[in-house]
């Protein structure tokens, strides 16, 4: 699959599956600008995808980050091709959970960096299109969590919430600007090997439910990898026949029954 005279941003790429993504670009001969909240991660980042490709360390709920990445990104490549929006979080440190003990707070802030780092992102890139009169691909980052909830071991439900209304949104405006070429698709994994996910992977009692919620390949968490095949098919040009589509890179959580013991 070849990449070459392409550009994409992903938003969240210093780490974790965005940087995973940015390397799959770079090796298929895209170039790539990453955008991340720390700026030690983005200098890391630019060290491994080299010197052609780019770094913006920001914060993506900032209005001002996606559109600062798309007018440096625009200058250094030339065109942008697609954005690939990854950024988000858990809100559970400001008191996502379990709705008779959710915080205000903490539905607010889970929202603002799921969704409205999203909206964000996405409301800047299509505006690149449409100013450009230019076709492109918009690729968005669900969960699982949106559609398959686990009530034992991943119980926040203001991101729940958040990720679902990510697959309504991208289906939304999928549908409004098809006219125009413009793509919106969402990947939707399950349990991930990430910064975010830090909690969940140390624990055994979720590992060893993993072993038949996931069960492919082991029934193991996924590796950041995993999820590159369909990043670049979603973000290939040559995919100009799909849109408004949900991926799940699950591992079979969401065909699985899965466990307690």
């Amino acid at each position: 699959m070849d990449f070459k005279n392409t550009s994409y941003i992903i938003m969240g790429g210093t780490t974790g599956l965005g940087l995973s993504a940015a390397i799959a670009l770079k090796e298929k001969g895209a170039n790539v600008l990453v955008v991340g909240r720390n700026l030690e991660s983005c200098k890391k980042a630019e060290a491994i995808l080299g010197p052609i490709n780019i770094s913006l360390s920001g914060d993506a709920t900032d209005p001002e980050t996606a559109k600062t990445a798309i007018q440096m990104a625009h200058d250094k490549f030339g065109t942008i091709t697609g954005m690939f929006h990854v950024a988000g979080g858990s809100g559970r440190k400001w008191g996502d959970g379990a709705l008779d003990k959710i915080t205000l707070e903490g539905w607010n802030k889970t929202m603002e960096l799921n969704l409205t780092s999203m909206m964000l992102s996405n409301q800047a890139m299509v505006n690149y299109f449409l100013e450009h009169h230019k076709e492109g691909a918009i690729l968005n980052m669900g969960s699982v969590l949106g559609y398959s909830p686990s009530p034992k071991y991943f119980v926040t439900h203001a991101y729940a919430a958040a990720k679902s209304a990510i697959i309504g949104f991208s289906k939304s405006i999928a549908s409004y600007y098809a006219e125009h070429n413009i793509r919106v698709n969402v990947i939707a994994p399950s349990l991930f090997i990430t910064p975010m996910a830090k909690r969940a992977a140390e624990n055994e009692d979720i590992l060893s439910f993993l072993k038949t919620k996931q069960p492919l390949d082991g029934g193991r968490p996924g590796a950041s990898e995993d999820i590159n095949s369909a990043v670049l098919m979603f973000l290939h040009p040559d995919s100009k026949f799909i849109t408004g589509q949900v991926l799940a890179v699950d591992g079979g959580w969401a065909l699985s029954e899965g466990q307690y013991q």
